[in-house]
């Protein structure tokens, strides 16, 4: 009697190149700490609290110019976002009625776009609302690496102080904001 046989999935059949790809892949994401945090565990978010924050200024997307120093005695939001990012879409409008709620008590809303063209980020503010927001460009991606950027979108809260307070990878909430932002504002 003839055994069947038994036929390994496509993937597997590439043989070795692909394990050693694959380990050297999650070597190296294990080696520089990239790993997805659980928002839930306050151990597994990012430090950042009480550094200060990076440097950001430049010339904004409507021809000004801003620069972090500038604003420091308010609460800044930075929110990295991009274009193309569906979930940076779907939270612009809510980030800009918090500014739009906060800004008599103090708070302040920049964006850092990046990799991004100027007729793109454009269409997205006309699209969501967000028309009025201070939008410094980042062609490149350097100054969101500066920052520690992961992915976008992501939402970085600095202090009155001008020293990181909190950070949220992901799509923001107005839970989030009202627990991470109101005692900022009242304090």
């Amino acid at each position: 009697m003839r055994r069947p046989t038994l036929r390994r999935p496509g993937w597997l059949r590439a043989g070795p190149a692909m394990v050693l790809a694959l380990t050297v892949a999650v070597g190296a994401l294990v080696v520089v700490g990239l790993r997805a945090p659980d928002p839930s565990n306050p151990e597994q978010t990012p430090a950042v609290a009480g550094r200060p924050a990076p440097a950001l200024s430049g010339t904004t997307l409507d021809g000004g110019r801003f620069a972090l120093a500038d604003v420091r005695g308010q609460v800044v939001l930075v929110n990295v976002f991009a274009s193309w990012c569906g979930p940076c879409r779907d939270e612009l409008p809510l980030l800009v009625d918090a500014e739009r709620t906060w800004s008599t008590r103090g708070l302040r809303l920049v964006g850092l776009n990046i990799r991004d063209g100027t007729d793109a980020v454009r269409a997205l503010l006309d699209d969501t609302g967000a028309t009025g927001l201070t939008v410094v460009p980042d062609p490149d991606g350097t100054r969101a690496v500066e920052w520690g950027v992961r992915g976008v979108p992501e939402t970085f809260v600095v202090g009155r102080d001008g020293r990181l307070v909190d950070r949220r990878q992901g799509v923001v909430t107005r839970q989030w904001l009202e627990q991470r932002i109101t005692p900022l504002l009242d304090g």
